[in-house]
């Protein structure tokens, strides 16, 4: 299939998914390149296991790919049945698994923590504000000391509220933003205040 074909059927599939699901999905559209290379500008290929989260269609993958990334090292978690499909036979080395995003601490995705990043292509802002705080406490108990979470956002300040990321002992900076994307939108890196892990959900 040609890169216009592939396009067009994964907007078919957004849509689709976002009809039947607004709340879940959040956006009509996949992310534009543009926005990919923003998600993953920072992410140096041979640091270890990258851990993306809700990747719907790949663009994030594809660009984590396209700066050097292995594909071996990608965990995609993804809770859409027909975009876990299209994952696994986009990427066939990259492990997939179909599950929600708030569940992977509660899981044993990796031995201790060798997470170099994670990427989220998640609607935080759609989301309570609990299931949040067990996304970030999940993936942060498998990113190193130093990882970063990244973050996109329609919106002009962080997703993640100030009083979850004061809780988690987290903080948040905006490392860039788009106006080529639809809609336009920004980045943002979630760390660790200290080396100490993300702390106790509110």
């Amino acid at each position: 299939m040609t890169s216009a074909g592939t396009c067009s059927s994964d907007f078919g599939r957004f849509f689709r998914s976002w009809l039947a699901s607004p709340l879940q999905v959040a956006a009509i559209a996949p992310s534009g390149s543009a926005l990919a290379r923003v998600m993953t500008q920072e992410i140096t290929p041979g640091l270890g296991p990258i851990l993306e989260l809700g990747p719907g269609t790949g663009a994030f993958t594809r660009a984590l790919l396209n700066r050097g990334v292995s594909e071996s090292d990608l965990t995609l978690v993804e809770y859409g049945v027909e975009f876990a499909a299209v994952l696994e036979a986009r990427f066939p080395l990259a492990r997939v698994l179909r599950m929600d995003a708030a569940q992977v601490g509660r899981q044993s995705l990796f031995d201790g923590a060798p997470v170099a990043a994670v990427v989220s292509g998640l609607p935080v802002l759609s989301m309570p504000i609990r299931k949040v705080a067990h996304i970030l406490v999940g993936a942060f108990r498998y990113l190193r000391p130093g990882g970063a979470f990244y973050q996109f956002t329609y919106t002009p300040r962080c997703p993640v509220p100030l009083r979850l990321l004061d809780r988690l002992g987290l903080k948040a900076t905006h490392v860039g933003h788009t106006i080529r994307n639809l809609p336009p939108a920004a980045v943002y890196r979630i760390t660790r205040r200290h080396s100490a892990p993300a702390g106790d959900l509110p």
